[in-house]
């Protein structure tokens, strides 16, 4: 007499682990690729938010001279690149964002190619 047994094989069980093997095999890269995107919408976050500290800055002061660059959010390190009584310039580098640097410029001092208040750079995208 035969009994009926219930179950799966070795090999079902086999085939779904090679399924979900190769599904994460698709999804990881596409995961990494959407991290750094998220670093850089920080950067160019705190680089927005310094435009409105400088402007602050220069209204009660009538120069950028002495704004210094405030602290930038998890991650995330604003430094100041030129400063003159007309304009500023900055940079933000983020330590998980491995070589992507966004910057941005206020008045003289705005950088080559971008609009003046606008975050970028070429390795900002």
């Amino acid at each position: 007499m035969r009994t009926n047994r219930k179950g799966f094989t070795l090999i079902e069980l086999l085939i779904v682990v090679v399924i979900i093997g190769i599904l994460a095999a698709i999804a990881i890269p596409k995961f990494a690729v959407t991290k750094k995107k998220a670093y850089i919408t920080a950067m160019k976050s705190d680089l927005k938010n310094m435009v409105s500290l400088a402007e602050a800055y220069f209204s009660d002061n009538n120069t950028y001279v002495g704004h210094t660059a405030p602290t930038g959010s998890s991650g995330v390190t604003l430094s100041m690149t030129a400063q003159t009584a007309t304009g500023w310039a900055a940079q933000a580098v983020h330590a998980n964002a491995a070589g992507a640097t966004c910057v941005i410029g206020v008045g003289t001092s705005t950088p080559a190619g971008l609009g003046e208040g606008e975050p970028g750079g070429a390795s900002c995208r």
